[in-house]
């Protein structure tokens, strides 16, 4: 990626790094997690995002045997969050709950729409995307459907959370207009100019202080606040998960917050120095917190969570990524949950095929929330 640089950068950091737990230092998870998870908050540098946010609810219906709740909330900053609530209709009482993470997919038009369906004529765009990326399955209903409360909600920059182009700039914004926006055409200009963007996003977020992945999973707490906090919900039930860019969320909300319980990270699992070394320019800004690896493998992020169970499932040919540093991630796991005395409590596995959560993907995560959410 850097050329002549690359062995240097990739040397900078310790292995393992300063505050692993496979360093001969740790014997207690405890000790160690609480250090590490507080340098890891530190390096985050997130914003005040407010505390539990309060939900309107825009529309509650019933769609192929599910009750959903269309909901916005209003955050200190930027436009009110779009999110969906769905369960199985007619379900009572407290249910073990998943916070599902929607991906990144280079699409930042869509956000809760790429892994749920609400309508039986949703958008083709989001047609197709299920169909390239999750075997054509809305996860986030087939899981609700096995007796979850499973919450939705658009990440930071992402469906109605998305950067606008009203205000900005015109040296910015390039001529971008949006007066057609479910144009598949319009939407496609967009996510164009939004992967430009990213740049500036990200900059103005180092230059104000904080982080990208620090806004990111700041609002994805406060979602997880709603959640928790709904009376149809088990707070101590409740898991993470989701693909790529909803597999990068999971990974550090796993990290930031003790209330997860359960996660599955799908085809986001690889080390620092494949970035590094390979492959940077296929991934957003999303993923960089500077100054962490110096002190935490990227791996070891979610095994903050410890002793928490974790699933990282990865594709062989996916392309973001190359198999030598995802094997190197899975066995950095492995010591780490063996050291902590918890090695059943992780599992990777590696299926054929490109970046994908298809439907043999989907069985064994649902089957691995099941297992440690209702067991």
């Amino acid at each position: 990626m850097i050329g002549i640089y690359g062995d240097w950068a990739a040397g900078i950091a310790p292995d393992p790094a300063r505050m692993s737990f496979r360093q001969p230092g740790w014997a207690s998870v405890e000790s160690w997690r609480q250090q590490a998870r507080g340098r890891f908050l530190q390096a985050l540098a997130q914003p005040a995002t407010g505390g539990t946010p309060k939900a309107t609810v825009q529309h509650r219906f019933e769609f192929d045997g599910l009750a959903i709740e269309q909901l916005t909330w209003q955050l200190p900053y930027g436009p009110p969050t779009e999110a969906l609530v769905l369960k199985p209709a007619g379900a009572t009482g407290r249910l073990p709950a998943v916070l599902a993470l929607h991906d990144h997919g280079g699409n930042k038009y869509f956000g809760t729409r790429k892994i749920s369906r609400i309508t039986k004529d949703p958008h083709p765009l989001m047609v197709a995307h299920q169909d390239r990326f999750y075997g054509g399955v809305a996860w986030a209903n087939a899981l609700a459907k096995r007796g979850y409360v499973v919450l939705v909600a658009d990440a930071f920059a992402f469906g109605s959370r998305r950067v606008r182009v009203e205000g900005l700039a015109e040296v910015v914004r390039r001529g971008l207009v949006e007066q057609n926006p479910e144009s598949p055409e319009e939407i496609q200009q967009y996510n164009t100019w939004a992967a430009e963007h990213e740049n500036i996003l990200s900059k103005s977020l180092f230059s104000a202080g904080t982080t990208w992945p620090g806004v990111f999973v700041a609002e994805d707490q406060r979602a997880l606040d709603y959640l928790c906090a709904r009376p149809d919900v088990d707070p101590e039930r409740v898991g993470c998960g989701g693909l790529s860019g909803g597999g990068l969320r999971t990974v550090y909300l796993t990290g930031a917050d003790p209330r997860i319980r359960c996660s599955c990270a799908v085809g986001m699992m690889t080390t620092w120095r494949d970035y590094i070394l390979n492959k940077c320019y296929t991934h957003t800004w999303m993923v960089y917190v500077p100054g962490l690896p110096l002190d935490l493998e990227y791996p070891e992020i979610i095994a903050l969570g410890l002793p928490n169970p974790v699933m990282v499932l990865n594709n062989h040919e996916d392309q973001l990524f190359t198999v030598s540093e995802m094997e190197r991630a899975d066995a950095i796991l492995k010591d780490v949950y063996k050291k902590a005395g918890a090695s059943d409590r992780y599992q990777a596995k590696f299926y054929p095929g490109l970046h994908k959560f298809d439907r043999d993907m989907q069985t064994d995560a649902f089957a691995w929330f099941d297992k440690w959410l209702k067991g």
